[in-house]
């Protein structure tokens, strides 16, 4: 059992959870996930580690509310507990594979949009401290959708967008893109983009234009989590490749996009199916 130490609403429909799990924590590394179960009777549901202290044995997690299984995720309370909180699983960032030197020569931006905040937390906090500043891009629609704004602000330079304009620049993550290279002189090395699947491929093609090289997440096509499902199969650089064994971090500019998004809703309105409304035992 691995009980929940502490729990917050970030903002509509979207919660953080702190859980106990000394063992995940201690291997843990940033762009890796978890797998959590509410119950025996629970669906196996993928989430990206937002952050892990390997001191108190803690992950923390962050889930929005879409369908039953995360409704009922984020409806746990402090002091209760997951039956199953297995990971940490996939692939690290491949910034943990530099050196801190090779890493400090390196001008990064990270774009982070809706909850994409979350697992943009760790790289950069990693990063900080080892003594790498970087600049971050978070958008949301409203300002009352921002989540991790004041976390990431401890860490990195970070630029706020929002549709609305109510916080921030005035538009989307790819027009304050531009706006940094462009019109406020920033250069980057590489770009890191996690966030809904039709941001990230505009701000991919946004980097294109600067000869940005741009790494994605593609967390939100994962299912079963272990590559037996299949239903995060996508293709990069002409190859099948698996979301949670092979990523979930690809280069975005290798990454089939359009493909990616008609996977992302090819189960979406079928309940026998969806793993977020369908009960069997395909998914634990």
């Amino acid at each position: 059992m691995f009980e929940i130490v502490t729990r917050r609403e970030l903002a509509a429909n979207i919660v953080e959870m702190k859980v106990k799990a000394p063992k995940v924590a201690a291997s843990a590394h940033p762009g890796q996930f978890i797998i959590v179960r509410t119950d025996r009777y629970g669906e196996r549901i993928p989430l990206t580690i937002c952050d892990y202290d390997k001191n108190d044995g803690t992950v923390t997690i962050v889930t929005q509310s879409i369908g039953i299984s995360t409704r009922k995720i984020n409806s746990f309370q402090a002091g209760e507990c997951f039956d199953d909180f297995a990971g940490p699983l996939g692939n690290p960032s491949d910034l943990t594979e530099m050196s801190a030197d090779d890493l400090q020569k390196l001008r990064i931006l990270f774009v982070a949009g809706g909850v994409g905040t979350a697992p943009v937390y760790p790289q950069v906090k990693w990063l900080r401290e080892r003594g790498v500043v970087a600049d971050v891009i978070i958008g949301a629609k409203t300002k009352d959708l921002f989540t991790y704004v004041a976390e990431m602000q401890s860490v990195a330079n970070v630029y706020l967008c929002t549709d609305d304009g109510s916080e921030g620049f005035h538009g989307n993550v790819t027009a304050l893109m531009t706006d940094l290279m462009a019109n406020q002189g920033k250069r980057y090395d590489r770009c890191v983009i996690i966030g809904p699947m039709i941001m990230m491929k505009y701000a991919v093609l946004t980097a294109k234009e600067y000869n940005l090289p741009a790494t994605v997440s593609l967390n939100s096509l994962m299912v079963d989590g272990t590559g037996m499902c299949g239903a995060c199969r996508v293709t990069v650089g002409g190859e099948t490749k698996f979301t949670c064994v092979d990523g979930p971090e690809f280069d975005g500019h290798k990454v089939d996009f359009n493909e990616a998004m008609r996977r992302q809703t090819m189960y979406k309105d079928n309940p026998k199916t969806n793993p977020e409304t369908h009960k069997c035992n395909c998914h634990g």
